[in-house]
């Protein structure tokens, strides 16, 4: 790059020494003399300053570290998408190599291809490739207008990942030529997009596969691009802080597969505005925080209209700490797989295998769960286990054998909801089969304790009679009732005057009071 350059290389994306920048600023910075790129990093640790130097701003960056200034013969501005290709694929004087194994990403599927070295008798020239994978190639643009659709007319997939891209309208100018694709990954890629509606062109009229993993996009953003491919069926869009504002009404309709994995900004209202996708089968919700979930339109028992198509959900690495939430997953009228695993409710149980079989007895249809194919003994025994493990708090509750007697409360039915389809499907559990648990019922001793809410100064001191057995989870649903707060905005401590000044969190919904040494006359605390 020489020195020469004009003001149209601001916003440009730049590689420098393997790290991706955009250029904020080409100019003059005294008293070094000469022309200097003003950058920022992607990567805020790799620069120096904010924009600034001896008092002059001359660019900003949103880290006070994120920007430097180099000479622009250090900077790579890239090459254009038939140049790459060619400098991958293509050896003008047919020389051959080792072929060589890469491992891309398409979506969070890790997808073993061959470089075109291995197979450059059967790809030689250009118009035969279907796949081409050009990731981390500098790419920066699409080059001499037709150049591409006349050079390699049937390529079907694209990886254009970890690129040198700056604009969305770039991939459309790619993208315009290839009239067969049907894959394009442009994760990794600093994109600028438009920001009205995008004309009515079919430029991805035959796109199924849309990779936008960790390209900063928005959800605005991301409906105005998808309402260029009428056909789309998967989207990912992984990491990318994103806030659904607003419901897909004439965009997204075709669309099976949607991973929103790592957008900790997520809500179970925002979910809501996602909830009527009519093809949705497969959603991916890992890592968003969720902890909470509740379809209002179904009662106890009852199938949501939410999610019609929905068959395969994955929870990983969320905060779902209630049993109230793998009980609203049986809401969903065509879930057959779940995956919910590195959850507080599934990690904070010693007995992995028991917490398997209550997510199995709670949700009916379920097929396979945590990638582990349900069989038909598996489900009939959690299903029994589940029936006896509860018998008891049934009984309690109002349940019996006759059926004309057998009317448990609401409080039950709202924690079982399945509780009482079971007992149709097996029969009511008889008195022997709950006398194995009578044992542990004689360590159930009252504990006197004093309920204050720290938030509510005006709210009066209550006094409880509460079994030391008693879970923290069912503390929460009985006060819930009491204050009239839903069970999943309550926080419970305790505080002891053995240990006068010092509150102690009760976090962990399946341990009892007595596992956290709550003892007669201690006091617990309830905010919300």
């Amino acid at each position: 790059m020489n020195d020469t350059l004009t003001s149209d290389v601001i916003g440009r994306r730049v590689e420098v020494n393997g790290e991706h920048a955009t250029v904020r600023f080409s100019g003059v910075v005294p008293p070094m003399a000469g022309l200097w790129l003003g950058v920022e990093w992607d990567n805020p640790e790799r620069g120096k300053h904010d924009g600034s130097h001896e008092g002059t701003v001359y660019f900003k960056c949103r880290h006070p570290t994120g920007g430097s200034f180099i000479r622009p013969n250090k900077v790579n501005f890239g090459v254009d998408f038939l140049t790459a290709i060619k400098n991958r694929y293509v050896l003008e004087d047919e020389l051959e190599e080792e072929g060589k194994e890469q491992i891309v990403t398409i979506g969070n599927k890790p997808v073993e291809t061959i470089g075109f070295d291995s197979v450059v008798k059967q790809q030689s020239q250009l118009s035969k490739l279907q796949e081409v994978s050009l990731r981390n190639c500098a790419v920066n643009g699409p080059g001499d207008k037709g150049a591409i659709a006349k050079a390699c007319p049937n390529v079907r997939s694209i990886d254009l990942s970890k690129n040198l891209l700056s604009s969305w309208d770039e991939v459309v100018d790619i993208a315009d030529q290839l009239k067969h694709l049907e894959v394009l990954n442009l994760s990794e890629n600093k994109l600028k997009f438009p920001s009205g509606s995008p004309s009515p062109t079919g430029t991805f009229s035959a796109l199924k596969v849309l990779v936008l993993n960790r390209i900063g996009i928005t959800w605005t953003e991301v409906l105005c691009c998808a309402s260029r491919c009428p056909v789309l069926e998967k989207l990912y869009l992984e990491s990318n802080s994103i806030v659904i504002s607003e419901r897909p009404t004439d965009v997204l309709q075709t669309v099976k597969l949607l991973d929103l994995s790592s957008n900790q900004l997520i809500d179970e209202n925002q979910l809501f505005l996602i909830a009527y996708l009519p093809r949705l089968e497969q959603l991916i919700l890992s890592d968003i925080g969720l902890s909470s979930i509740h379809f209002p339109d179904a009662g106890i028992g009852c199938k949501t209209s939410m999610f019609p198509s929905l068959q395969y959900l994955v929870l990983n690495d969320n905060r779902i700490s209630q049993w109230s939430f793998i009980n609203e997953l049986d809401k969903l009228q065509s879930l057959h797989a779940l995956s919910c695993t590195r959850n507080p409710l599934t990690e904070s149980s010693k007995d992995a295998q028991t917490t398997r079989q209550f997510i199995i007895a709670r949700i009916g249809q379920l097929r396979t769960l945590n990638k582990c194919a349900i069989q038909r003994e598996e489900r009939r025994g959690a299903e029994l286990d589940y029936r006896k493990a509860f018998g008891n708090e049934w009984k309690k509750a109002g349940g019996h054998q006759d059926p004309d007697k057998n009317r448990p409360n609401e409080e039950f039915l709202a924690a079982h909801p399945r509780y009482q389809s079971l007992c149709l499907k097996y029969g009511a559990p008889e008195d022997g089969e709950l006398k194995v648990q009578q044992p542990f019922l004689l360590k159930n001793q009252l504990l006197t304790l004093k309920i204050k809410q720290p938030n509510q100064p005006d709210q009066k001191v209550i006094e409880k009679q509460l079994p030391e057995s008693m879970t923290i989870q069912k503390v929460k649903g009985l006060l819930s009732r009491l204050l009239k707060v839903p069970v999943s905005e309550l926080l419970l401590s305790y505080e002891s005057p053995k240990m006068p000044g010092r509150e102690i969190e009760l976090e962990h919904d399946q341990q009892s009071l007595q596992f956290y040494s709550v003892e007669n006359g201690d006091c617990l605390l309830v905010r919300w």
